[in-house]
């Protein structure tokens, strides 16, 4: 099987991905995953209940994928740069300026686009399997995914080579850095696994220190609770009022562990001739004033096909409100006088608490 797993590698990266790599379904062999049910029992997975999933029998579906995909012998791990030239949030300090993750600064959703290409890579696998087995004993069985899956796809990119985790919980490449995406493809095929990432964090503890609300709590232990990207893309509802100040200005999604870390600097500076450009001007460091002036149906439009729909309408007018009031720009007082008045409660008293830090 070890031509055919470098054939899959070269097909993944003729489909326009920037790493592929394979790793064995061997849930016991991966201590990650053996720490992944003590991480949800803490509480650090917050609401986000797709995470604790369980099947017929109690047991959590992410922690064991043999449990999940009794057929799977295989992970084929795909990852995509998402990278561009811009600046980083800590070199975006205007204060009239808020923050969206750069993920989400595409024109298009990346779970389609990425899902697309690994349709590719399938169809591929397909087709040279059956040249090679005209009449198969059994089928060959395959199932793509991207965010969705039933694994935790970090732990298998590591195992896949693509790269280690870093502190920050992250998949860091040592060429191309952690802003990547990352998808899958489960097999059946019994297929040459690569060679495991090793950890190329040391001693570094930048992501640790630079986290405005703590939230890396240890090393490579994230709290979601916790976390500027959880609190403004996955929360529903009010966001506990201890934490709104370290949002900041952050209006989807946050960076800053990323923007600090010396792998990311180095990937930048090494592919800043070949970084991809696709990125929608108004997303970069958007105006607050911008933002806060969208009605119902221009903020849709900005929401349709794109990764910030995850944050849903009243997401984004709530921490927009907070990112007004972190910005103690008193401008901001009359748009967050139109949301206090908002039809949504939860909007109106994150504009109120806004007003008031402002002064």
């Amino acid at each position: 099987m070890q031509e055919f797993s470098q054939f899959v590698r070269n097909a993944a990266l003729a489909a326009g991905f920037d790493l592929a790599g394979i790793a064995a379904v061997e849930d016991s062999n991966f201590p990650e995953l053996a720490r992944f049910p003590e991480w949800i029992a803490s509480g650090h997975a917050a609401e986000m209940e797709y995470l604790k999933s369980r099947d017929e029998h109690g047991r959590l579906r992410r922690a064991a994928l043999r449990n999940a995909v009794p057929w799977a012998r295989s992970v084929i791990v795909c990852a995509r740069s998402y990278d561009t030239a811009h600046p980083l949030s800590t070199e975006c300090n205007h204060p009239g300026r808020g923050w969206i993750s750069r993920y989400a600064w595409s024109s298009d959703d990346y779970h389609d686009s990425m899902l697309a290409r690994l349709r590719q890579v399938e169809a591929r696998i397909r087709e040279a399997h059956a040249a090679q087995q005209p009449q198969p004993n059994a089928p060959l069985q395959t199932r793509c995914y991207v965010d969705t899956g039933p694994l935790v796809e970090r732990v298998y990119a590591r195992h896949a080579g693509i790269g280690w985790i870093g502190k920050n919980t992250c998949v860091i490449n040592q060429r191309q850095g952690s802003f990547i995406f990352l998808g899958v493809i489960l097999t059946s095929l019994d297929l040459e696994p690569s060679l495991p990432a090793a950890d190329r964090c040391g001693t570094c503890t930048r992501c640790i220190d630079a986290c405005p609300t703590q939230a890396i709590v240890a090393p490579g232990e994230l709290d979601s609770r916790l976390c500027i990207a959880y609190l403004t893309i996955e929360k529903r509802g009010p966001i506990p009022e201890e934490l709104r100040p370290g949002i900041g200005r952050h209006v989807v999604g946050c960076d800053i562990c990323q923007d600090v870390c010396p792998w990311n600097v180095k990937a930048r500076r090494d592919n800043r001739a070949g970084l991809p450009a696709a990125a929608r001007p108004e997303l970069v460091n958007p105006a607050l004033e911008w933002l806060a002036a969208l009605d119902d149906e221009g903020l849709q439009r900005l929401l349709r096909r794109s990764p910030l729909a995850r944050a849903k309408r009243k997401g984004i007018r709530r921490n927009l409100a907070v990112a007004m009031g972190n910005s103690r720009d008193r401008r901001f007082a009359p748009a967050l006088e139109k949301l206090a008045e908002d039809g949504d409660p939860v909007v109106a008293e994150h504009a109120r608490w806004a007003l008031a830090r402002l002064g």
